[in-house]
Parts: C-alpha cells; sequence; structure tokens
C-alpha cells in the first residue's frame, strides 16, 4: 500500500536531502570565510594606519595593571579597625612594586612608602582608588561582585571561634574521607571566617551518604550574627513597608511564612538586595577600617613607538598572508564542518527509524563534545521510549489478564444459569458477588495508582496517633489473622504522631498486614512495631534514593518464607507476584504494595524491605513528623 512505511526503515524525505542553500556545512564555510575577511582587512587596516605612540603618564594611575596593592590593602582593611599599623604593610608594597604608595584620610596622610621627613607628599591630582572594604571596585576585583560590594574577607562577627572552627574542622574532614572512600576526590577550604567548607571536581557526583548538614548549619556566633543582621534587613524592608526575610548564612535569604511578620506580602528581590546590601555594610563597618584614599605613582614614564613602511613589498606581504589565511582557515573550517555534519545524519537517520516504529534505534556516541552528549541523550531517550514501551504492553497485559479471570466466572456462572444446569440458589449468587467484588477491588486499586500517578490522590491529613493506627488495623485483621494460625503484636512507642490521612494511612498499614499474614504459616507472628525514625541500615533496599528526614518509623515483619534476594527489587513494581503462575490462593492482584509505595510517598515518606529467605521479611515506613512550631 502506497505511502506504508516498515519499521526499521527510515522513509526518504527532507530530513536527507538538505537544499544546498540550507545546508549546515555550507553556511559554516561561509561564515567562517567572512569572519577571515573581516579579522584579516581588519588587522591590515591596523598595521597600515599604526604609528602608535605609547606614553604612560603614569605607572599607577591605571590600577587594574596591578591589582595587588589594591588587593593586599583591602585584605587588610578587611581585618583591622584602623589604619593605625598598615605602615610596614605599605612600605612592602612599594618595595615590590616599584611604585610610591601613600595612603591618605582626607589631609591626613596614613602612610608613604617613600616618606621624605619634613616634606609630606603633595596633592597634586584625585587619588587612583578609594580602598573601602565595605564597596570594592568589582571591576579591580571581581570576586567582590558577588557579594553586594563587600570584600568577602570582612567577616566581622561572623569569625568563629577557635572552638567552632576547630569542630567543623574535624566534621569536614570526616566528610572528606567518606567522599575519598566513596570515590570522589575532595579537599577542605578554609574561609575567611574561619568556616572549613569540602570542595569536590565540578561535576563529581557526591554521595548523599556523606553529606553532613551540622558542616552548614550556623555555629552559635554566626546565629547571633544572622539575628542581628535579620533586624536590620527587616527594619529597611519595614520603613519601605515591606515584609521581612530570613537570612541565611551563605548570603541568600527566605521569605517569612508567619502572617505576624509578613502583614504585606513577600518583598521583591531587588529591594531584599538593597535592604541586605545596606544591612551587611552598617553590620560590618565597626570591624573595618573606614575608607581612604589611594596614590599611586610610577617609577617613570616608558614610550614605545611603532613604524611601518607602507613600501610595495609590505603590501605584496600582506595580499600573500591574507590569501594563506583565508585558505588555511576555509580549509580548517571544511574538515571541521564534514566532521561535525556527519554524527548529525546519523543522528538524523535514527530520528528517522524511530519515527517509522523501531524503538530499539542507536546512534555511535564518539568523543566528548556536544554532538557527543547530543547523541548519548537521543540513546537515552531511545532507551527510555523502549522501556516505556514495554511497560506498557505489559501492563496492558496484566490489566486484561487481572480482569478477564473475574469476567469469565460471573460469565461461565450467568451461562450457566441461563442454560438451566445450575439452579440460581444463594450460593450461587454469593459466588457472583465474590467475582464482582473481586473485580471492583482491581478496579478501585487501578484508579488509586491512576490518581496517585496523576498526583491527585485526595489527602485529608490530621495528626494521627501512631499506636492508634496500628491498634486499629491489628484490631480489623484479627479475625484472619486467629483463622490463618497467626500471631499479631503490636508495639509502639507513647507518643507518635504524624500528619496524614487516617483511611489513607490504615489503608496502607493494612496492605502489609495481610500480606504478612498471607505469607506467614501457623504458629508465625506478625509483629507491627513503631518508633522514632532513625537511619536506615545501609543495605537496605529503597525505593527512593533521596535520603529520609528525621520522623516516625512503622515496621511490619513476620516469620514468613522470605522474599529471595533476586526478587526484593521488584516488590514494589505493579501486578508482581513471586508466584510465576500468578496464582490467587497465595498472592493478591500484585498492586498492594505499589499502592502502599504510592499511598507513602504522597504523605512525603518512604517504604524500603528487607527480608532474609526462610526467617522472614520486613517492610519500613518512614514518614516526616509534625512540623516545628515557629517561633
Amino acid at each position: 500500500m502506497s505511502g506504508d512505511v516498515r519499521p526499521g526503515r527510515p522513509s526518504a524525505g527532507p530530513g536527507l536531502a538538505v537544499p544546498l542553500g540550507r545546508s549546515l556545512l555550507l553556511r559554516l564555510l561561509a561564515v567562517a570565510a567572512l569572519v577571515s575577511v573581516c579579522s584579516i582587512a581588519a588587522t591590515a587596516w591596523v598595521v597600515v594606519r599604526t604609528t602608535a605612540v605609547a606614553i604612560r603618564e603614569e605607572q599607577g594611575k591605571d590600577l587594574a595593571e596591578d591589582t595587588k596593592t589594591y588587593d593586599v590593602l583591602i585584605g587588610y582593611a578587611a581585618r583591622h579597625r584602623n589604619w593605625d599599623a598598615v605602615g610596614p604593610t605599605v612600605a612592602a608594597l612599594g618595595r615590590t612594586t616599584g611604585h610610591r604608595i601613600v595612603l591618605r584620610d582626607g589631609d591626613r596622610t596614613l602612610a608613604d612608602s617613600a616618606s621624605v621627613p619634613g616634606h609630606p607628599y603633595v596633592v597634586s591630582r584625585g587619588p587612583t582608588v578609594v580602598v573601602d572594604p565595605l564597596s570594592v571596585d568589582p571591576q579591580r576585583l571581581p570576586a567582590a561582585a558577588r557579594s553586594g560590594g563587600i570584600a568577602p574577607r570582612a567577616v566581622g562577627p561572623y569569625r568563629l571561634s577557635d572552638a567552632e572552627s576547630a569542630r567543623l574542622l574535624g566534621t569536614a574532614r570526616e566528610v572528606v574521607a567518606c567522599l575519598r572512600a566513596a570515590g570522589t576526590a575532595a579537599r577542605v577550604v578554609l574561609g575567611p571566617s574561619g568556616r572549613p567548607a569540602v570542595r569536590t571536581p565540578a561535576g563529581q557526583r557526591v554521595d548523599s551518604r556523606c553529606e553532613e548538614p551540622a558542616l552548614n548549619d550556623p555555629m552559635p556566633s554566626e546565629r547571633t550574627a544572622l539575628d542581628t543582621l535579620d533586624d536590620l534587613v527587616d527594619s529597611c524592608l519595614a520603613r519601605r513597608g515591606l515584609g521581612g526575610v530570613d537570612m541565611l548564612l551563605d548570603g541568600s535569604w527566605q521569605t517569612v511564612r508567619t502572617q505576624s511578620r509578613t502583614p504585606w506580602g513577600p518583598p521583591p528581590d531587588k529591594d531584599v538586595r538593597d535592604c541586605v546590601a545596606r544591612g551587611r555594610a552598617e553590620q560590618l563597618r565597626p570591624y573595618v577600617a573606614p575608607a581612604a584614599q589611594l596614590y599611586v605613582s610610577g617609577p617613570g614614564d616608558r614610550t614605545a613607538t611603532t613604524f611601518l613602511s607602507l613600501s610595495a613589498p609590505n603590501k605584496l606581504r600582506i595580499a600573500w598572508g591574507a590569501a594563506l589565511v583565508l585558505l588555511v582557515t576555509v580549509a580548517v573550517t571544511a574538515l571541521a564542518g564534514v566532521r561535525l555534519v556527519r554524527p548529525l545524519r546519523r543522528l538524523t537517520l535514527a530520528a528517522q527509524r524511530m519515527e517509522a516504529g523501531d524503538v530499539s534505534a542507536r546512534v555511535e556516541v564518539a568523543g566528548r563534545d556536544e554532538i557527543a552528549r547530543l547523541s548519548a541523550a537521543f540513546n537515552a531517550m531511545s532507551r527510555r521510549r523502549e522501556q516505556l514501551e514495554s511497560a506498557r504492553k505489559a501492563m496492558v497485559s496484566d490489566v486484561a489478564h487481572e480482569l478477564r479471570t473475574p469476567l469469565s466466572n460471573i460469565r461461565g456462572w450467568l451461562e450457566a444459569v441461563e442454560d438451566g444446569i445450575v439452579p440460581a440458589d444463594e450460593k450461587l449468587v454469593a459466588s457472583v458477588l465474590e467475582e464482582a467484588v473481586l473485580l471492583q477491588h482491581v478496579i478501585d486499586d487501578l484508579r488509586d495508582l491512576s490518581a496517585a500517578d496523576a498526583g491527585e490522590l485526595p489527602l485529608a491529613t490530621e495528626p494521627l496517633s501512631v499506636a492508634d493506627v496500628l491498634a486499629q488495623t491489628a484490631q480489623g485483621h484479627g479475625p484472619r489473622a486467629e483463622a490463618a494460625g497467626v500471631r499479631l503484636v503490636v508495639a509502639a512507642d507513647p507518643g507518635l504522631t504524624v500528619p496524614a490521612d487516617p483511611v489513607r494511612l490504615r489503608q496502607a498499614v493494612g496492605n502489609l498486614v495481610s500480606n504478612a499474614i498471607r505469607h506467614t504459616p501457623p504458629g508465625g507472628t506478625v509483629l507491627l512495631k513503631a518508633a522514632g525514625d532513625l537511619p536506615a541500615p545501609a543495605r537496605a533496599w529503597r525505593t527512593a534514593g533521596a535520603a529520609t528526614t528525621a520522623g516516625v518509623r512503622i515496621e511490619v515483619s513476620d516469620t514468613g518464607s522470605g522474599i529471595a534476594p533476586e526478587d526484593l527489587p521488584h516488590v514494589f513494581d505493579r501486578f508482581w507476584r513471586a508466584e510465576k503462575s500468578r496464582s490467587r490462593q497465595t498472592g493478591g492482584s500484585g498492586l498492594g504494595l505499589s499502592i502502599v509505595r504510592k499511598l507513602i510517598e504522597a504523605h512525603g515518606g518512604t517504604v524500603e524491605a528487607r527480608s532474609t529467605p526462610g526467617a522472614g521479611s520486613t517492610f519500613t515506613l518512614r514518614l516526616p513528623g509534625l512540623p516545628s512550631p515557629p517561633c
């Protein structure tokens, strides 16, 4: 049939036949040639027009050529409250740079690297620059631009005591040791305030098990300084009719959420930045030296003159040089263009194969440039699509299987009644009703999972006593456990409370208890335990990679047959059962544990499973505790 495309073979279309005028290679050559011509013409123009006579009036007039003096004096001002002892520093700078360096405060000379007794320095022009650690020139010290113009070395009240710095340094070294053991290069860097930080190479992934929150938490002295800064910033914002913010240790902030402190709503970032800069300057001013004028005089004048004779031989050399540069540029650009277009063509072919239905389309990844990253991203997308397609087919098959059995039973019984083979008595009605309830149960489970996937699972959270939830769950499953010869035991620490939906939490715990009873032989025990959250064992398999926060831990343990190690990572998959025959005598629909995971994740928690074959299994729910009341 015309128009059909066989899977695995790309269709011939505009993706391969690119017009010459739109070819990436041709455009690249044209741009390179244009740039080369312009560059050569500009260079030739500069060369033939240049008879440069550079005269430097004073070496120290442009401080950008020697930022050492400015940087050293800014560092001194950031660490001292006045300029009383700056003389030796200025003298050393004068000897090092060969310039005369004078530091003045209005009409008073603070320091002079080449002072002459009885002959004070005569000011004949404006200062080279003003040395103020609270208003640093970003062109001379670009690092200060990220801190609002305040010198990073101006720490003032944020300087840690020796004990605090030593305690954080020990923690930082432990983190570095952990990262190095995990294969990550790391080192400790000590900041101006004495606070250590852990540095890793850019782009290198950090093992979350090595993270230590205490390393980034403010120390008591820093907390006191931050509180003072909070008051200064909030006062500034209040004068503008804006709400307050909470300052963080890294210089950022977060909007205060309590109504009592933010009656006007969140303030604009521009106003907050302005108030933060004003507050920090006001807070640090008693700890730094006052602003001073810096005068730098050069040792002498140097003149450099360049002459060019525009004779006929020089013109010929310029023309030949321009032609050679143009030829080399075009050749190199053509070679680079061919190498650039080749992987793009491979990507186009693979994309057309995928469009035609071949989900196994892949491209070869070579190199580490942008095209290689694009190829790797395409391969990852193709693999993901193949996995999703396989999962979709498997789920459709599983749903069809789950619905087919009860529907077939209902139809069979009804046909038997219609044919007069089986009387329509109470036993038949009960059997048909049981199959209908089973079918409704599968549909309800699928609906819950669908709502959870869409983020629309309704939750009516309220403070719940964990002990009451476990007791109610055990009471509800008591008859079933008694019929199975299984003993239910509840052990919950008193006073544990979590914000949760009572129905959904009991549903999640009930699914685990029902599953445990089903897989525990007569005479066994199912234990429902609750305690304050502790770090999970390192080998526990988690459904989420992020570390859990402090809260409440609920465990449902049994003394059943356990789960094989190769099956443990799949226990929370949909429609998964350890019984490959998919029998319902020892297993449900295969959705119970998937629903448990979704319900707990909807509460902001995690669920994990541990098992020892022949000894039993333990399912652990971790839920966040109640938030602390605002201060």
